[in-house]
């Protein structure tokens, strides 16, 4: 069923969208209204908020590591759906970033709080680094992983042949209703493939592989999850995009956490190790050596204690 204004509520199974636990730990699921739709997000915890943002292909269960391990350090661990993903609307538009970063502060506003740490990876990291720079009242801290800044990205997709070449399905997302059919073949069996091909030599287990693809197939998602890429390639030239990136020349000016596995094939180490020089703010670099794309799931130990340790920083330095 649509609603007036267009937006389809998601049609789901809440068993895979909203367990009521994470690695034996209870949760709880809200909806939250912002910017036009309404989020769905999983809390545990209390404390300064930590919101959190899932990439492609993946939805909030990817932090289910990190919500244990922040709300056991003492803060209010906040894992959201995207629009379009999990179970958050799914709108007829609205999937630029500018827009998709409005969602991300409206929800930290939404949750009565003036402000978050932000952390986010793959599209989520994309979107993280722009939210900094539009709201940067709303963003005490920002954490990235697996994704250079916006306009690092920019420069290396049209300079770089090697991460062009490995941002190959970026590409390939920008044919109509295509991608949609094959993330969602075969019970998503695209989607269990991807992330094992985008992981390093610790490959994810059946039981996260299939949760992912059991996402992807409900009904709209495929669609909605590709739509982000779709406009980061058609913007380049036009208008929206060449505004997009000169409003993302203002310097990102909060602490900023920047992870990264060195064995990711999606975003090379060379393209994202140069969003330092976007951040006018104390800025930290780490590498995970072995890891791939996936650092926060490859290992969640290493990830989950890096980016506490730099929370609980009263001085995070260079």
């Amino acid at each position: 069923m649509t609603d007036p204004d267009g937006t389809t509520p998601p049609a789901q199974p809440a068993s895979v969208v909203r367990p009521d636990a994470v690695l034996g730990v209870p949760v709880t699921h809200r909806e939250v209204a912002a910017n036009g739709a309404r989020f769905h997000i999983a809390e545990l915890g209390d404390g300064p908020l930590v919101m959190l943002v899932h990439g492609f292909p993946q939805f909030w269960w990817t932090w289910r590591h990190q919500l244990v391990a922040l709300a056991d350090a003492g803060f209010r661990a906040v894992a959201m759906d995207l629009r379009g993903v999990g179970g958050s609307d799914r709108t007829p538009r609205g999937y630029d970033p500018a827009n998709l970063a409005l969602d991300i502060t409206g929800v930290i506003r939404s949750l009565g709080e003036p402000d978050a740490a932000l952390v986010g990876h793959d599209l989520g990291g994309y979107l993280a680094w722009t939210a900094a720079v539009m709201r940067p009242k709303l963003v005490r801290r920002l954490a990235v992983a697996s994704m250079p800044h916006p306009r690092r990205w920019r420069s290396a997709m049209l300079a770089d042949v090697r991460q062009t070449s490995a941002s190959s399905h970026i590409w390939g997302f920008q044919r109509p209703w295509i991608p949609e059919r094959r993330l969602t073949a075969d019970d998503g069996e695209l989607v269990g493939r991807l992330i094992r091909d985008w992981s390093g030599p610790t490959l994810p287990d059946a039981e996260s592989v299939e949760t992912y693809r059991r996402a992807m197939c409900i009904p709209s998602t495929a669609h909605c999850a590709v739509e982000p890429y779709r406009w980061l390639v058609r913007s380049l030239a036009r208008p929206d995009g060449v505004q997009f990136y000169r409003r993302m020349k203002r310097p990102v000016r909060v602490p900023t956490l920047h992870l990264h596995g060195s064995l990711d094939p999606v975003m090379r180490t060379r393209s994202a190790a140069g969003s330092g020089e976007y951040v006018e703010a104390p800025y930290r670099w780490r590498l995970f050596d072995g890891l791939g794309h996936f650092p926060h799931e490859e290992d969640p130990v290493a990830f989950s204690t890096e980016l506490v340790s730099w929370l609980k920083d009263p001085e995070p330095d260079r």
